[in-house]
């Protein structure tokens, strides 16, 4: 697929297995969101967990699967209620596609609440690195780490520069 801006080498698998941000469990991620006016949120679990707490992203992206299975029609039905507008975007896994960069910074470009849910047909196992990289200084982005828990990564240079890092190795 000529569309791939980047691919994960099998060697920089444990290198994203460790949390860019913050790792936190459920409760402190609840505590910290609350003085948070833009977050971004990559994934089904962690998307559903800010839902369900009445917390709404400016944008999501999700595959409706969680560790590579499907998610329960309750979790799906949840995320399918968020968004004014829905986008549907092919990544396939272990990559970054050109329409998946294309379409989180368009997002961030046009910054409203409650405004876009991107599904993804295949994985966006890798898309918390665009929403890091593109993200405006004032926006926090989550990301779950599988039997780990949520990371929470403010917009910052420092989390900018390692995922450029991450990125200038795939």
């Amino acid at each position: 697929m000529d569309d791939i801006l980047y691919s994960l080498p099998d060697d920089l698998r444990d290198k994203l297995k460790e949390p860019i941000g913050l790792l936190v469990n459920e409760e402190e991620l609840l505590r910290l969101l609350v003085k948070e006016e833009y977050i971004v949120s990559v994934g089904d679990q962690v998307t559903y967990t800010l839902l369900k707490n009445g917390i709404e992203p400016i944008f999501c992206v999700v595959d409706f699967k969680i560790k590579r299975n499907r998610c329960s029609n309750d979790i799906k039905e949840k995320i399918q209620s968020f968004g004014k507008k829905r986008v549907v975007i092919k990544n396939p896994p272990r990559c970054i596609s050109g329409n998946l960069w294309n379409v989180i910074e368009a997002a961030f470009d046009n910054l409203e609440k409650n405004s876009l849910r991107i599904e993804i047909d295949g994985e966006e196992d890798l898309a918390a690195l665009p929403a890091i990289l593109l993200a405006p200084g004032d926006v926090t982005i989550i990301y779950g780490l599988p039997n780990k828990g949520v990371v929470v990564v403010k917009a910052t240079k420092e989390h900018k520069r390692k995922v450029k890092e991450i990125l200038d190795k795939m």
